[in-house]
């Protein structure tokens, strides 16, 4: 054991009664809190317009707060974050920049360089990294260039401005250390990178978040003061608030105190909008938000409090000439009690969290791994731990608004989310991207809690369970999708997960928890009757439409509504409810070995399984098979009013999710379960029109494997050599999301054609950074891994594939080489070169930059350039995983 494993080993969860005392304090806060859902009181529901980056330094949040590598108490009453100023910018540097879904080419997108450095589960040691430029932030150029720019071009990023050019920036590192779990230590140390001197601004923050001016009567404000002493020091009060409403414990932090080296200002106001600039209204205060951008800034004397008293301090250090190579600092500490001599144990605490970490991480990393493999693992999860986020969301509270005096406007409740009015949320949630997408996402954070297993499996398997406890998931079983609506569709994977989380608990601690596995289960079972009873109308077990994730991967928007009359069986909506099949018949045997009663839910599920591989495999009730022998390849169907079909002939993902769908039991472990077993030679002997497609029987030494799929031997072998063939689906870098083959032959369906995009999306569906149509992505990529290892088990080397001239390879060395190619996206090639990084000389040679790593939201298809978001460490820190797994 080491100590940071020894802390996650005490109490840690969710509980009703007191918060654990490591996840007190953590990277809880957004990195974007304007245009979201949360904070939108428009008409239209257009949230990004309503909030925009500009009124954020003058507009008080009502359910987030957002800073550059902020932290918060666990409920996010009190804050911390850092702010700078570079002597030229309009503002000053305290959250992140990016372009909302209009102003981008390819949709919202953060124009910023940072990196989560470090991070330990508990965050008793975070570290982050910020490059501030020493010329005027390009604001204006950044929204100029992009909107000049199609959707053919690439975006324009900030390193392309020039503004790093002679390497004119400070890199900015901000440490926290926990001396304990009240007590944190704080560096904020600046290198100036450039050949000459530059000033800087360094303004640590401290505020509470708005809880007072929202309801019918303005509520007693929390208090920042100072306190006299030899010390500077802020102390920050908040017993004047109530708990947070739902809580069913009180919960106040007292007193808290902020330390800080000495030479720093004291400047305080409130964390209240200035009506003022915004609308021409009269402000509740004089002291509002922005009052240290305009008393830095604008050297408006009166914009802070003379009397050092408010919601909001900073203090203000200046730093006129930072000698070129040379670094400045500053020391502070937050903690509950009075200390003296606060600041002489700062660098200690600093360096001896900071070796811990690296003592967990060792420990974590698998004994094969490299330096680089070890570096691109450790930094991938410090990036997942970094994006945990305090979601605070009442529903029904912002669909009918805080004050019946201001009512927001009718139409809110005709917009969206308007049948999740049971959804309280005061949780902390594992995100894709605090910026990109400062939201829980159920498919996203379904592979989040695979990656989290690996450093926090108690935090991990309470993630997966949040999107089944009572306050999210709906009443009739649906699970929430994301912010912008929860009712849009996402592939049921949480059972998938479920049982990966289950065996990977089973695997390293030789625990099986069945309680927790037992209790996913009861909620998973009302989400599939939400399944079967939303998207099958006519009873025929094909799902019939619906976004799933995939953007844009067909012709046209999957989230809206086809023309009456009109159905599409998607092979891929069908894959997913057969391998959700598959999966709750193995959690129902898995707890039948503990209580014979599941086995009836097993017979269940393994009923659906066949009715759903008997539609898609020309069934009882129509004529065509989705599967096409020809290609090789599942294709959709587009059903017509007049009741003929055509075949959606797209080679995309769309028809690779089927194959997904497997599992494998042994004879001797189905025959322990005998009622499930009888039911199951019954439908064997008496159905085999229907089960004959989906159920092989597989010799091997002792007896033989049942594998329970939706192909058979050959067909598998046929499917694959589509997905090895490198002028389809295999890229050097992964898998694709669409075939190459559709570069040289676009599909065409009434009038409209589609074609491979290995790049940035042409369509801006979606917010318009995603592509499925050519790029690589994590998700897919590891669901394909998955599921070459699981059947590279059973069928060794009997099964083959082989393409061109290409050495045959097995099943196994397939999703070997996958992984490999994934992680050759962070690896230098023998040039030296990153392929993520692409063509930028500056992130690929830079000593200061080429060992840093982004963890994109997906990958170019031909070249491996990083796409989209550039923090998603959500889903494409799987990356870990793959270490983990083929390393070890």
């Amino acid at each position: 054991m080491n100590p940071e494993s020894e802390r996650l080993g005490e109490y840690k969860g969710e509980s009703s009664k007191e918060v654990p005392p490591w996840d007190r304090w953590g990277p809880f806060v957004s990195e974007r809190g304007w245009g979201t859902v949360r904070e939108d009181y428009s008409a239209d529901g257009d949230a990004w317009n309503y909030f925009i980056h500009d009124h954020a330094r003058s507009r008080a949040y009502r359910r987030c707060e957002d800073g550059l590598a902020a932290i918060s108490d666990r409920f996010q009453v009190l804050l911390f974050g850092p702010a700078f100023w570079n002597g030229k910018d309009p503002i000053l540097k305290e959250r992140l920049f990016g372009l909302n879904c209009y102003e981008g080419n390819h949709g919202e997108d953060v124009k910023e360089i940072y990196y989560h450095l470090d991070a330990t589960p508990t965050h008793s040691y975070l570290k982050y990294l910020y490059k501030y430029p020493q010329q005027a932030y390009p604001y204006d150029w950044l929204v100029e260039e992009n909107q000049k720019r199609n959707a053919e071009e690439r975006e324009f990023e900030l390193i392309d401005t020039g503004i790093f050019n002679e390497n004119r920036y400070f890199d900015i590192f901000i440490e926290y250390a926990k001396a304990d779990a009240d007590d944190i230590c704080i560096k904020i140390e600046a290198f100036n990178r450039g050949p000459d001197a530059a000033p800087l601004h360094i303004l640590p923050q401290l505020w509470f978040r708005n809880q007072w001016a929202w309801g019918p009567k303005r509520l007693k404000e929390p208090e920042i003061a100072m306190e006299e002493g030899k010390e500077l020091c802020l102390v920050a009060d908040d017993r004047s608030l109530s708990s947070p409403k739902y809580l069913l414990f009180d919960y106040h932090l007292g007193r808290r105190y902020l330390y800080a080296s000495p030479g720093g200002e004291p400047l305080f106001t409130h964390n209240d909008t200035n009506r003022q600039k915004l609308w021409d209204e009269k402000n509740a205060t004089p002291y509002v938000k922005d009052a240290f951008h305009r008393y830095v800034i604008q050297k408006e004397k009166q914009a802070v409090n003379p009397q050092r008293i408010g919601s909001k301090a900073a203090l203000h250090y200046f730093f006129p000439s930072v000698a070129s190579g040379k670094s400045v600092a500053v020391y502070l500490r937050l903690t509950n009690k009075r200390t003296k001599e606060p600041l002489s144990q700062v660098e200690s605490v600093i360096e001896k969290r900071k070796k811990e970490s690296a003592l967990f991480y060792e420990d974590l990393h698998p004994k094969r791994a490299n330096q680089e493999e070890k570096a691109i693992q450790r930094q991938a999860l410090a990036g997942m731990i970094w994006n945990k986020q305090a979601y605070i969301y009442d529903v029904n509270t912002w669909l009918q608004g805080d004050n019946p005096k201001d009512p927001p406007p009718e139409s809110r409740k005709t917009l969206r989310n308007i049948h999740w009015r049971h959804i309280v949320s005061y949780r902390v949630f594992s995100m894709p991207d605090k910026w990109e997408f400062p939201w829980f996402a159920a498919w996203d954070l379904t592979f989040h809690s695979l990656s989290f297993a690996l450093i926090d499996l108690t935090f991990a398997k309470n993630q997966l369970w949040l999107l089944l406890f009572d306050q999210f998931q709906h009443p009739n079983g649906a699970v929430p999708a994301y912010e912008w609506e929860f009712s849009d569709v996402n592939p049921p994977i949480q059972a998938w997960a479920v049982l990966k989380m289950f065996e990977h608990e089973k695997r390293k601690f030789g625990k099986e928890d069945y309680p927790f596995l037992e209790k996913c289960f009861h909620k998973l079972l009302l989400n599939f009757s939400w399944w079967i009873n939303r998207v099958d109308s006519l009873g025929n077990n094909v799902f019939e439409g619906g976004f799933l994730g995939m953007d844009n991967i067909g012709f046209g928007d999957r989230s809206q509504k086809l023309p009456p009359g009109y159905l599409v069986d998607q092979a891929d909506g069908a894959g997913w409810i057969s391998l959700l099949c598959l999966n709750l018949m193995r959690i129902a045997l898995t707890l039948a070995k503990k209580n014979p009663v599941y086995e009836g839910l097993g017979i269940k599920f393994f009923q659906h399984f066949i009715y759903v591989t008997a539609a898609m495999r020309k069934g009882y009730w129509r004529e065509y098979d989705m599967w096409n022998e020809k290609d090789g390849f599942f294709y959709s169907h587009i059903r017509y009013p007049d009741g003929h079909t055509d075949e959606i002939k797209i080679r995309s993902l769309v028809g690779i999710i089927p194959f997904f769908a497997w599992d494998v039991w042994d004879e001797e472990e189905l025959k322990s379960f005998p009622a499930f077993y009888e039911a199951y030679e019954w439908v064997i002997a008496k159905q085999s029109d229907l089960a004959s497609k989906c159920v092989q029987r597989i010799p091997h030494e002792s007896g033989s494997h049942h594998l329970f799929g939706l192909l058979d031997a050959h067909e598998i072998e046929r499917f694959l050599q589509n997905i090895w063939d490198p002028n389809e689906f295999r890229s050097d870098y992964g898998l694709r999301s669409l075939s190459k083959y559709h570069e040289k032959h676009p599909a065409e369906m009434h009038g409209i054609s589609l074609g491979y995009e290995p790049g940035e999306a042409l369509e801006k569906i979606k917010g318009g950074n995603s592509n499925w149509r050519g790029p690589i992505w994590f998700p897919i990529n590891y669901l394909m891994i998955d599921a070459l290892l699981g059947l590279g088990k059973i069928f060794k080397d009997n099964l083959k594939v082989q393409v061109g001239k290409e050495p045959a390879v097995n099943l196994t060395q397939m999703a070997q080489s996958f992984a490999g190619r994934l992680l050759n996206l962070f690896k230098r090639d023998a040039k030296g070169n990153r392929p993520m990084f692409g063509n930028s000389e500056k992130l690929q040679k830079d000593p200061h930059f080429k060992d840093y790593f982004f963890y994109y939201e997906h990958f170019h298809g031909d070249n491996g350039r990083g796409l989209g978001a550039s923090h998603q460490n959500g889903w494409t820190g799987l990356i870990a995983n793959l270490i983990d797994e083929f390393e070890k």
